[in-house]
């Protein structure tokens, strides 16, 4: 053939780099049909930066284009919802509720089983478990204090990205020094060869855990159908709901606690305007008329404003 007339190569689309506030709008709305999360206009940067790679990775030639392949298909919405999610997390995170459950409610627990009111058996849910650290400090809290008991922490999270790396139970020994001294020497084993520079939660500590990827914002959530856990965890995650789908979601986990449950926010979350639900602690709600673990005898504890 002659070499004039062979076809020429497609050309390269140019990166990515810009969304626009139609395509912006697009996501936004989206974003919060899917997981409940609202992007606020000031988010449009992080989202062309978690995003960019991927569009051109696919050679797309607009935000647009890929809003348009993310709802033909189920898979890269999911890798959509992963790339939103924001995973900031370290183990013992707040202190002081880990604190609330090694010194109030355990003692409740020990208490109610040595009087044959409950079985030696805790349930707990960590909603937004993230790459594991906070079921994994709270795994380590039961295990400390409550020997011989059936635990179980159900870990889920809106990622199946970091639930893959939370069930890896491994992360850098940087991470070491948010975890007690005993705890750390008990439950974590140190990498060696390949692994020098890790850590890993030993057996017991794993045994504990059960991962299951679970959207707050589905109609339908992936629990035993008569599930009631002891305590729940989901700190540091509603802020981000619009304020509708924050009250159902929160309706809904009060429904999955027993009247003596308890539910663990974060410190700029509230349960403020919640009937029926008492401060037992900052930033720890439970029913009113429950008093076992209170910091506070009567209708509910003084109100708190904590820092993130």
């Amino acid at each position: 053939m002659d070499p004039a007339h062979a076809p020429r190569p497609s050309p390269v689309p140019a990166p990515v780099t810009e969304v626009s506030d139609d395509e912006f709008a697009l996501f936004q709305t989206l974003i919060c049909r899917e997981a409940g999360i609202y992007l606020a206009a000031t988010k449009k940067p992080m989202l062309v930066s978690r995003l960019m790679r991927r569009v051109n990775a696919l050679k797309l030639p607009s935000f647009g284009e890929y809003y348009r392949k993310v709802i033909r298909d189920g898979n890269e919405m999911v890798r959509l919802l992963d790339a939103v999610c924001t995973n900031e997390t370290w183990f013992f995170r707040n202190p002081r509720h880990f604190a609330f459950v090694k010194e109030t409610l355990c003692p409740v627990w020990l208490a109610e089983a040595a009087a044959g009111r409950r079985p030696r058996r805790v349930s707990l849910w960590s909603a937004a478990a993230s790459t594991g650290e906070e079921p994994f400090s709270l795994a380590m809290v039961l295990l400390d204090t409550l020997p011989g008991w059936d635990l179980q922490i159900i870990a889920t999270d809106l990622s199946s990205r970091v639930l893959e790396r939370a069930q890896e139970a491994t992360w850098s020994l940087e991470k070491n020094g948010d975890i007690p001294p005993a705890l750390l020497k008990r439950y974590m084993l140190r990498g060696t060869g390949t692994q020098e520079g890790k850590m890993r939660a030993g057996a017991e500590l794993r045994s504990v855990i059960r991962f299951r990827r679970l959207n707050l914002n589905d109609e339908i959530w992936p629990l035993e159908p008569e599930a009631k856990f002891d305590a729940v965890f989901c700190r540091n995650v509603l802020m981000y709901f619009e304020p509708g789908r924050r009250e159902r979601t929160l309706q809904r986990m009060l429904k999955l606690l027993p009247p003596r449950g308890y539910l663990f926010l974060g410190d700029a979350e509230s349960l403020n305007g919640f009937k029926g639900m008492r401060m037992a602690a900052p930033s720890v709600y439970t029913f009113k008329g429950n008093n076992e673990g209170s910091r506070e005898q009567g209708d509910s504890a003084p109100e708190h404003k904590g820092t993130r």
